[in-house]
């Protein structure tokens, strides 16, 4: 008997030791717990090690709080302008880490992840279908918000927060496409060729202003040049003035011949005329006049000896 007790007791003790194994569960960091027993919810399972009935009486079900991507797949909308686009989108969500969120992820929705790629498909067709193909395209800030408030909406009960929602893209037919790749070309050139005709137009009116400088130096160069001779002849007349008093008119007269001489003029005198008279009427003073001589005799006796 002392033998097939001690084999019972040690039976015993590995049964027990085997349901408290079999009955831990570990939940990470990343994760919560919803403990249920016999069918019915329990408790709220946080991080760490926790003790449960074995043999089905307590189960623990651990639910993923980190943000997760759920893919909409591609789909063909028909935009506003009856045109068939190729949609997909992304949403980006995650459990709220508190109890009654995780509670709802599991028993307010049978799968959330399954069912909000649905959703985000009917609200894209739905918001997309009343837009033109060009405004979609435009306006993918607009659409993400408007596809995020409504799955908000829709998901409030279900314990997720929609974090973000991105349009991966929106391609029009091949033909359509095409249209497309030449009207932005067109408009690329058209852009192009303004720059260029600006460009130019800058470069002639500068040209423009550069002549127009150059005329107004060369003209200010001219005046100050006629500004600097006509003082120069003030000062001469006044000099002339202050210091050949009376002698004014042969200044003249020298200055006359001076610049006869320098352009090699040929001055002509008359039989009957002084060559100072001559030079006189060059300088526009008037003619010395000459004395007549008191007998006739020796003006006669004198061109007989130049005879």
């Amino acid at each position: 008997m002392g033998w097939v007790a001690l084999a019972v007791i040690v039976i015993i003790v590995a049964f027990i030791v085997i349901a408290i194994l079999s009955g831990i569960r570990i939940v990470r960091p990343t994760h919560r717990g919803l403990v249920e027993r016999l069918g019915k919810y329990n408790r709220y399972a946080m991080p760490g090690i926790h003790l449960t009935i074995p043999f089905g009486i307590e189960r623990m079900y651990q639910v993923d709080i980190r943000e997760t991507l759920v893919d909409a797949t591609p789909q063909t909308i028909i935009t506003n302008d009856n045109l068939n686009a190729r949609v997909d989108a992304q949403v980006y969500l995650k459990v709220k880490d508190d109890e009654e969120s995780v509670k709802a992820s599991q028993y307010n929705v049978a799968n959330y992840q399954v069912q909000i790629v649905q959703l985000a498909r009917t609200t894209l067709r739905n918001i997309i279908g009343t837009l033109s193909l060009k405004s979609a395209n435009s306006e993918r800030g607009r659409i993400n918000e408007e596809l995020r408030t409504t799955l908000r909406t829709e998901t409030a009960n279900w314990g997720l927060e929609i974090l973000r929602t991105e349009l991966k893209e929106i391609d029009p037919p091949a033909d359509v496409q095409e249209t497309m790749n030449k009207v932005v070309k067109a408009e690329n050139e058209k852009i192009s060729a303004v720059d260029f005709a600006t460009a130019r137009e800058t470069q002639a009116d500068g040209e423009r202003r550069a002549s127009i400088k150059q005329s107004e130096g060369v003209k200010q160069a001219k005046i100050l040049q006629a500004e600097g001779e006509a003082e120069a002849i003030r000062l001469v007349n006044e000099a002339a003035e202050k210091y050949f008093v009376g002698n004014a008119q042969i200044l003249r007269k020298l200055e006359t011949v001076e610049k006869a001489f320098w352009q090699n003029a040929k001055i002509v005198v008359p039989a009957d005329s002084d060559l100072v008279n001559v030079i006189g009427d060059l300088a526009g003073i008037a003619p010395v006049p000459q004395k007549q001589p008191a007998q006739q005799q020796p003006q006669q006796s004198q061109q007989a000896q130049r005879r």
